[in-house]
């Protein structure tokens, strides 16, 4: 029996440069009892029996850290399979940029998708803080993995498209893709368009 092609997609989340700063978060943020779905709930029926989504909880994410998201990340290691495919949301998609240009990973990637990564703390409404920021050189990604894609929109009200212009100065092999039709911070019940190349990629191995 062939193993299923695993895909380890990281979720979004926040931080703050201050506990006051979270506090007053909690404080002021917006209360809904409606359950709320999105595209990365769909990911395991559009991508289908060949593979394998795997969704870490990462620690508090609406204050995340992080060093402690590296520790978590990490202990997952020993269950990731050769030939694996990382995605990444929002702060989860910077996590991933990070990591992958501060630590050779272990195992060989197919592809990774990272999805509106903030790039830095020019943000119009919130911070980039907790330990995550970029260094200088990222070339250690694209020695992580050849197939580096971007899917920013046009629409996002949260991550800029200036932030896309800064990944792809940082790094001229990407893939950057920027979509006009994607309604706001990516926030869409499916996504596609990441279906569709995941499955393309995952044809060459």
């Amino acid at each position: 029996m062939e193993k299923k092609i695993q895909v380890i997609h990281i979720h979004g989340g926040m931080t703050f440069k201050s506990h006051d700063d979270y506090l007053l978060y909690l404080k002021t943020r917006e209360i809904s009892i409606d359950s709320q779905s999105s595209w990365a709930d769909s990911l395991p029926e559009k991508l289908g029996d060949d593979f394998e989504v795997i969704r870490p909880r990462m620690p508090l994410r609406e204050n995340a850290s992080y060093e402690d998201w590296k520790i978590h990340f990490e202990r997952h290691f020993p269950l990731i399979n050769d030939n694996v495919i990382l995605t990444g949301f929002s702060l989860g998609a910077t996590f991933l940029a990070q990591y992958l240009s501060e630590n050779e990973f272990p195992k060989n990637i197919i592809a990774t998708y990272l999805i509106a990564p903030p790039f830095d703390g020019d943000l119009p409404h919130e911070d980039l803080a907790g330990g995550c920021r970029l260094q200088s050189d990222l070339t250690l990604m694209q020695e992580n993995c050849s197939r580096l894609n971007f899917l920013f929109s046009k629409n996002d009200n949260v991550v800029p498209l200036s932030h896309a212009d800064k990944f792809a100065e940082k790094l001229p092999l990407a893939k950057i893709t920027v979509y006009d039709h994607i309604d706001g911070h990516f926030l869409v019940p499916e996504l596609p368009e990441l279906v569709e190349m995941i499955k393309k990629d995952s044809k060459d191995i």
